[in-house]
Parts: structure tokens; sequence; C-alpha cells
């Protein structure tokens, strides 16, 4: 019944026209007053928002979103939603491959009239996609283009031309954390570059605007369909990230890039290019990074004509995370710093000013835009306790636009955030302790993020590890040590050569804080992590014997073998100092299989079979040397799977293993 009711509600077109008969304005009231009682007859499931755009009228909000699979992760089925901005009625589109799984639509973008949205449709089963337009009036759906490859970051410029990154031939999803191709036949052929490309109105064919071999990865339009800035690097879009730089391409007719700026040293990795109202300037952030897409650093300003660059920020204690020009012209950042999300106002960026906090907030935010006509901002906020929601500003007031998550179980744990000093350091952190505690002291787990160069931030704990520790009594503490965001560029460079050193004992400080402050039994401590963390995790069990149980997911354990196995090594150097073959002994040291003996904890490890980012041959050696040295361990790698776990089952087997071996170790 529920369903049946829902899809009459969906196809209705006059649910998001602005003026809706009588008769009309009856049924979405009847609609909407039968939704709870259809939410109460259904098992809550947490709905997730992947991504967001307001409509430049401000009038609809379209999203990507779908509900989570019970093991966590991420959504399997996927729709596309158009919104009314002041929650008035939505309508989920009918997508042409219906719901089969990979039918996701993505990349979404408003013509700058607001009358259509052009999006991206994956082919299922394959790494092609096709371009589409939807009517927000009609709900009709109209294919512009199919295309042989991946497309992503469509962005609309003036009479109707569409910009976007394209990838013919692609041989595997964008980014380093999805599953690589197989090894095989000629690993040193020149893989498909991802490049900057325009879909004029009416075209059947893409006309490329940035040269084959050279890899694009972000973008922006020039004003007046002049031109774009791209940040880029020649060769392997996987490997060579950390190496890019800013160039202009000017005019709309395949060109030869003009640099505007190279990083001026290893620790300068480029995000987020963003060009000014008036074209003279592009902002940036500078920093180092250790992964495309986790953004973090100063904010740098570069003329667009060319000239020497300007550090707006120099010495924040803050890392930006994101960047959009204001309607007023400033610059406006996103920054994490601490524990709280803010958005500062950096001036015109003609000259370095301190930087005007416009609001902070405890919740992660992420920022979606503004619709300057209608003075309105659109984002997405959460927290740790609460699920994500669209919320939408006018004026200064924010008001939730979603509910799809209000039926979820309250949380059966407390948050707090914790800071200590360590070494003349400040360092945060957060403990997620269970509300029903029993009698005495208690487990807990500290889980290390990846990176290094990220942060634990607020995020609702939906379905998975964390929520089933907390529900079965653990504690769960989640450190942001030296090398994190958070706390300016210094704090986030301070780890470099030093992996595992000061950023262990930055976290083992922290555990001293947590059992002198909290009910935690130090006889019964588990650690884990993914990626970095995993690498923590593998590189801890080597250093102390504190903790009883481990976990390690995607780790890396001989840093020598693992820079000639890995698909991204560009990264290491910036870290490291050198590369391995110039300086050996500071991977080595650094190493966990260095120090392999001193292993005592059980350790379950696990990684993806097509893991580029950390081999499944770093895990199999880990595993393979606690087996022969008799260390309680078990080894699992996942077929198929890349950096980042998509498939349900393998969440889910995971998440069992796990809690089974925390049981095991720590009852």
């Amino acid at each position: 019944m529920y369903c049946a009711i829902a899809k009459v509600g969906l196809a209705s077109i006059q649910a998001l026209n602005p003026g809706p008969s009588r008769a009309m304005k009856l049924f979405i009231s009847l609609l909407f007053s039968l939704a709870p009682i259809a939410n109460a007859l259904a098992s809550p499931t947490q709905h997730l928002y992947l991504e967001a755009q307001l409509s430049p009228d401000g009038r609809y909000v379209a999203s990507v979103e779908g509900d989570v699979p019970p093991s966590g992760g991420y959504p399997t089925q996927r729709e596309l939603v158009l919104r009314a901005s002041d929650g008035s009625g939505e309508r989920k589109l009918a997508m042409p491959c219906g719901d089969a799984n990979e039918c996701w639509p993505a990349a979404l973008a408003w013509t700058p009239d607001g009358r259509h949205l052009a999006f991206v449709l994956r082919k299922p089963g394959s790494h092609a996609r096709s371009i589409y337009r939807a009517d927000p009036e009609t709900g009709k759906v109209t294919e512009l283009l199919a295309f042989d490859g991946t497309v992503k970051s469509l962005r609309y410029g003036k009479d109707g031309l569409l910009a976007m990154l394209a990838t013919s031939g692609a041989l595997k999803e964008v980014g380093a954390v999805e599953a690589g191709a197989p090894l095989s036949g000629e690993l040193d052929a020149p893989t498909p570059s991802q490049r900057l490309a325009v879909l004029e109105p009416g075209a059947k064919a893409l006309r490329f605007i940035s040269r084959d071999g050279l890899y694009v990865y972000e973008y922006d339009w020039m004003p007046g369909n002049h031109g774009f800035v791209a940040t880029a690097a020649p060769g392997d879009g996987d490997r060579n990230w950390w190496i890019a730089k800013l160039y202009a391409f000017d005019g709309l007719q395949a060109s030869k890039e003009r640099l505007l700026y190279a990083p001026r040293n290893a620790r300068e990795q480029l995000a987020e290019p963003k060009v000014s109202p008036d074209g003279r300037r592009t902002a940036l952030i500078v920093g180092l990074m250790s992964d495309f897409g986790s953004t973090g650093g100063d904010v740098v300003i570069v003329p667009t004509a060319g000239g020497a660059p300007l550090a707006l920020t120099p010495g924040m204690a803050a890392s930006a995370t994101d960047l959009a020009w204001g309607c007023s012209g400033s610059l406006e950042a996103m920054a994490l710093a601490g524990d709280v999300t803010q958005r500062l106002d950096l001036g015109d960026g003609r000259a370095a000013q301190a930087p005007k906090l416009l609001w902070s907030s405890s919740d992660t935010l992420r920022d979606y835009g503004t619709a300057c006509a209608a003075k309105m901002q659109l984002s997405l906020h959460e927290n740790y306790t609460q699920p994500a929601e669209i919320q939408v500003s006018r004026q200064g007031r924010w008001s939730d636009i979603t509910r799809r998550n209000a039926d979820l179980p309250k949380p059966v744990f407390t948050v707090r955030s914790l800071r200590w000093t360590n070494e003349g350091k400040n360092v945060q952190g957060w403990l997620l302790m269970p509300e029903a505690q029993v009698a005495g002291k208690i487990p807990m787990i500290v889980a290390i993020h990846g990176g290094p160069a990220a942060a634990h931030v607020p995020r609702y704990v939906g379905p998975g590890v964390m929520r089933s520790l907390l529900a079965k009594g653990y504690a769960v503490f989640l450190p942001n040590p030296r090398g994190s965001f958070g706390q300016g560029e210094a704090f986030t460079q301070a780890n470099v050569q030093d992996f595992g050193g000061g950023d262990l004992r930055d976290i083992l400080a922290g555990v001293d804080e947590v059992i002198a402050t909290q009910p935690v039994d130090p006889q019964r401590l588990g650690i884990t992590g993914h990626s970095y963390g995993g690498y923590m995790t593998m590189w801890t069990v080597t250093q102390t014997q504190r903790f009883r149980a481990a976990v390690a997911g995607a780790g890396i354990v001989n840093w020598q073998s693992y820079y000639g196995q890995n698909g991204i090594n560009e990264w290491m150097p910036p870290f490291f100092g050198a590369t391995v073959y110039d300086d050996p002994a500071v991977y080595a040291k650094s190493a966990p299989i260095t120090f392999i003996k001193n292993v005592r904890t059980p350790t379950l490890s696990f990684v993806g079979g097509a893991d580029i980012e950390c081999p499944p041959a770093q895990t199999q050696e880990f595993g393979a040397a606690l087996r022969i040295l008799g260390v309680p361990s078990s080894t699992v790698i996942y077929e198929g799977e890349g950096h980042r776990f998509r498939k349900p089952e393998t969440n889910e087997d995971i998440e069992r293993r796990t809690l089974a071996w925390f049981e095991r170790w720590l009852r």
C-alpha cells in the first residue's frame, strides 16, 4: 500500500508546480497525512544523500540518494529526486534503465535559467555513460548523448554549452579508490585520459578541449565562456594527482594548456580551482593531501593572466576544505577547525586579510552552493547521532526540506569531543560511549582514520561495524593525531618522514586521557583502521602490546615493496622526502615488517583483491609473517573489490568477522 501511494505522489506532475489546483492541494495534503502511517508500517532504513544541487532560481533541489544496505556502505539502488525548495512536494524521476543495479544518476547540473537539469547515467555493467536532460515541470527525461566512457563534473556555461570531464574508452571507474583494471598486458602502455570537453546544444559528439595524454582532475569556467582553468597532470590519472599543476585553457577550441601555477615543493597539492566573477583571479586550496578528494590546506590566489601567487591564509589554524565565490564577490571557504566546521569570508582575493567568520557548526556540513538571485543556500548536515538531511537557508535561516531519516532509532551512545596535549601539540578526537554501560569498566576500540591527511569528523553512525560495536557495549575512540586536517598546515605536515612516530604517540596519549577520565578497561583495548589506519594498525602491534586485538583493513606492512606494487606511488615522496630508491632507510624505519617479530597481538587483516592504493600483496605479506611467527591471525582478500568496498556482501562479511574477532579476544 505504501509503495502504491508513493508512486502516485511522485508521478504527480503538479506536485512541484508553483500553482497547484485546489483539488491537487487536497490530494497532496492527503498524501502527506498518510506518510507517517506508511513510515510506521515500514522498518526504518538509513537514507543517504550522495549529492544535491539548487536550481539558480531557487525553486528546486535535485538530489541523488538511496537507502543504505543493512550491512552499511553505499546504496546499491539510487534515485534522482526533484523537490520544491520550500519542501512542499517531490518527484522521483524515472530512469531509462529502471531499478537495475548500477543504474546510477550522478553529476547534476542546472541550466543557468533553471528550466532543465542535466545529469549523467551509468550504463549498468560497464564504464560507459549517457548524458540526459530532465524537465522539472513535467519530469520528462531526454537523452542528449551516449558516450563510450566515464563522464563527471557537468557544468553549464552560457548559451546552453555544457562542460564536463570525460574519459573515452575508460578501463575502470574514475578514482584510485575504485577497483583497478586487471593487471595484464603491457603495464607501461598509456592509460585513457580524463579530458575537458564540451557538448553544444543539439550536437551528437563531444568536443574535447584538453589534449589526450593530459589527465584533468578539476576545472572551472572562465566568465563569458572564454575558456577554463583546471588542475591536470600528464599520464596515469590515478598515479599523478600529487604532481598536478594549474593550467588555463584559453578559448573553446582544442589548444595547448597555459601554465598558471606549479607547486613550489613536493608538499603542495592543488585542489578546488575557482575563478573569480571578473575572471582575473583563480583561488585554489594548496597543501599536503594524501588522497584526491580528501581536501585540506591553505588558500592561494593566482592571477588568471599569469603572475605571482598570493597566500590568503598563511598560518591559519584550520584546514580549508571547499571554496566558492560568494554572491557579493567575496571568496568564501569551508574549513575544519578542530571539532567545528566553519564558513569563512576571505575578502575579494586582492590581499590577505583576517578571515571573517560567517558561521560555525559542530555538525559536519557539505556546502552545495547558493542561488544568488533567490538569496538561498543549500547544504547537507549530519553528526554522529543525527543522520543527514538536506537543508535550505533563506536570508540566513536554515530549515530542513527532507525528513527521510526522522524515524531511525535513537542512538545508543553519547558523543564528546576530547582534547589533550602531547609533546607540545594540541590534539583532538572523539569518544563514543555506549549508554547502556555494564557495571565496571568496558572495552574500547581505537579507530584510526585513513589518509594520513584526513580527519575523523561527525558523520552519522549508521549500519556497520562501529554501530554494532557500540550496541555491544564497546567504547569507540576516534583520534585526530598529527598529520590530520583541522589545525593548519604545520600540524598536517608534522608526521612527514615520521610515519608511526609522533602520530602513534599522540594516539597513545589520547588513550591514556580516556582511561584516566572514563570507565574504560585498560586491559581490554582493541585497535582498527583502514588504509593509513590499516597501516597504523599493523604498525602499532609491532610497537606496543597494549592492544589485545587488532583488525587491519587495506594496510601496508612493507613500504619498500609497496612502492613498486601500488598504482599511486607519486603520493610517497612528499611524505617520505625522497623515493624509495634514493632513501630506502626512511621507508624501512616506518615499516611494520622491520619490527614484525615483536607482534603478539591477534590480528585480523583484510583487503580488496583489486585495490590499487593498498594492494592485496601487502596484506598477504603481513598475514604470512604472523602465521609463520605463530601469532593468532586471519587474512581475507575480497575478490573484485577496490580500496572502497562496494558490495553489500563484503561489508556484511567484514562486520561479522570484526565483531567476532573483538568478541573472541576482548571478552
